[in-house]
C-alpha cells in the first residue's frame, strides 16, 4: 500500500501470529528494495480487546518508528477491506486512535496533546522540536534550499544522529511555507529509512503545528494546513487552546491506496 508516496508492506498476523521478535527480524528482507518486496516500512494488523485492533509498524531497518501517519491510514482501509467498519479505532503503543475511511481519503485523529516545543538553532536556522506521536524537529527554509534534496540529506542526516539533542534520534522536517495560502512545502529525512521520502504524515502535523508556534503564536482557535509533499498533499487540522497552551484534536487526511497483493515465501 502508499499513501502519498510512502509505500509499506501489510500483513493481518490474526492469519499467521508472527512474534514481535520475527516481524523485526523478517522487516529489513521485505523492505529491501532489490531482494524483497521495497517499502519504508511494514505494517500488521493485531487483535486486542481495547480496540478494534492494535497497529505494529516497523521502519525498513525494523526499528520502532513511535507512530506512522501514513501507515495508520493505510492500515485503516486495509483493515476495512478486511471486515471492520468504516470508523473505526486502534491502538499504537497503548494510546487509542481513531479513524474514518472515506472513498477518497483517510482520517486519523491523534490523541497526542503536544505543547510547543523547545526551539533551538540547527545550521543557522531555527528549528522547532514537536512530538506528533514520535519525534520530530522543524526547521524552516527557502525554496532553493526545499529543492536541493542532495543537501536536505547530508543536514538531515547530521541533525538526525545528534545525540546531545535527540538521544532517541529525531525526524527533520524541512518546511518552506508559501506566502498566504495555508500550504508549507516540506520534505522529511526519515530515522529508520535514514533517508528522505516522498511524505510523512506525523511529519506533515509537526509542521502545521511548527509553523502555527512560529508565525501565529499565541492565537487560540482551530486552524488548517496542507501539507504538500513529493508524494502529494496531506491535510491537516488541530486546535489551539492558549490557556492551557496546548495543541488538541490533531487530524491528519489524505490517501490511502492498495498497489497490489502478492505471496512472499518466507525460506524454510
Amino acid at each position: 500500500m502508499q499513501g502519498a508516496g510512502n509505500d509499506f508492506v501489510v500483513f493481518d498476523n490474526r492469519e499467521y501470529g508472527f512474534l514481535l521478535d520475527e516481524i523485526i527480524a523478517l522487516t529489513p528482507r521485505l523492505c529491501h528494495r532489490r531482494f524483497g518486496v521495497g517499502a519504508d516500512g511494514v505494517l500488521v494488523l493485531e487483535p486486542t480487546d481495547k480496540a478494534d485492533y492494535r497497529m505494529i509498524y516497523r521502519n525498513s531497518d525494523g526499528s520502532d518508528a513511535g507512530m506512522c501517519g501514513n501507515g495508520a491510514r493505510c492500515l485503516a482501509r486495509f483493515a476495512v477491506r478486511s471486515g471492520f467498519p468504516a470508523k473505526l479505532s486502534f491502538m499504537v503503543h497503548g494510546e487509542k486512535y481513531l479513524a474514518e475511511v472515506a472513498e477518497q481519503n483517510v482520517t486519523v485523529q491523534f490523541p497526542v496533546r503536544p505543547k510547543p516545543g523547545k526551539s533551538i538553532q540547527l545550521f543557522e536556522r531555527e528549528a522547532l522540536e514537536v512530538y506528533s506521536g514520535t519525534e520530530h524537529v522543524v526547521t524552516w527554509v527557502d525554496a532553493q534550499t526545499l529543492n536541493d534534496e542532495s543537501l536536505l540529506r547530508l543536514q538531515g542526516r547530521e541533525i538526525r544522529n545528534r545525540a546531545d539533542l535527540f538521544p532517541k534520534g529525531t525526524n527533520v522536517n524541512f518546511a518552506c511555507p508559501e506566502n498566504g495560502t495555508g500550504r508549507i512545502f516540506m520534505k522529511t529525512y526519515e530515522r529508520g529509512v535514514e533517508d528522505l521520502t516522498l511524505a510523512c504524515g506525523t511529519g506533515a502535523l509537526a509542521s502545521a503545528v511548527g509553523h502555527h508556534r512560529k508565525f501565529l503564536t499565541g492565537q487560540p482557535g482551530d486552524f488548517s494546513f496542507e501539507i504538500k509533499s513529493n508524494g502529494g498533499i496531506l491535510k491537516t487540522s488541530f486546535h489551539y487552546d492558549d490557556t492551557q497552551h496546548v495543541y488538541t484534536h490533531l487530524r491528519l487526511t489524505g490517501p490511502a491506496d492498495f498497489a497490489f497483493d502478492g505471496t512472499y515465501y518466507l525460506d524454510q
